[in-house]
């Protein structure tokens, strides 16, 4: 199988199967970065970051960087259109269903029973980079200036209004600064 079509079937069926929104799919994306050999951890997390600093979703953002860096510019567009294609096929159909049966049982169920199993992804997904980026874990147990700096990102994102783009710059200032 050619690279691009296992690049396009891979990042495809993350696409597909990727429910509640981008940061849930990132330890699907890390489980394949490590079951084709693509991506070491470190390299991974360090795209992350950058998907997360740029503009749009971080989703299309993670597939497009990994994308490039595989492949460079023709691996990011097959990644980008793979992944996001069977969101836009399948928004389609789902919503013209949905605003056709909104309102029934099963629906709302359904979505009541999704919301904390997609909080549950995403706390993982959290947990899992700070333990291989020796946030928490490893030899030091905890890593004290990781630790401070990610609790106090955490506060400023609850308690003020502070954009989270702001934020990540900064902390990129404040890692230049401490580490």
């Amino acid at each position: 199988m050619s690279f691009y079509l296992d690049v396009f079937i891979t990042f495809f069926k993350l696409g597909l199967v990727s429910f509640g929104g981008g940061y849930a799919m990132i330890p699907l994306i890390q489980k394949e970065m490590e079951n084709h050999h693509w991506l070491n951890m470190s390299t991974f997390t360090n795209l992350i970051a950058v998907s997360a600093m740029a503009p749009g979703p971080i989703a299309t953002n993670t597939a497009t960087i990994v994308g490039y860096k595989l492949a460079g510019f023709s691996g990011a567009i097959v990644a980008c259109i793979a992944v996001t294609l069977p969101s836009v096929l399948l928004i389609l159909i789902v919503g013209k269903l949905f605003f056709k049966f909104q309102e029934h049982p099963g629906v709302k169920a359904a979505f009541y029973g999704l919301r904390p199993t997609i909080v549950a992804v995403i706390a993982f997904a959290a947990i899992k980079f700070a333990i291989s980026n020796g946030i928490i874990g490893g030899s030091n147990f905890i890593d004290i200036k990781s630790s401070i700096l990610m609790v106090v990102a955490f506060i400023m994102l609850i308690k003020t209004k502070f954009h989270p783009a702001y934020l990540i710059l900064v902390s990129g200032v404040i890692g230049v600064m401490i580490f």
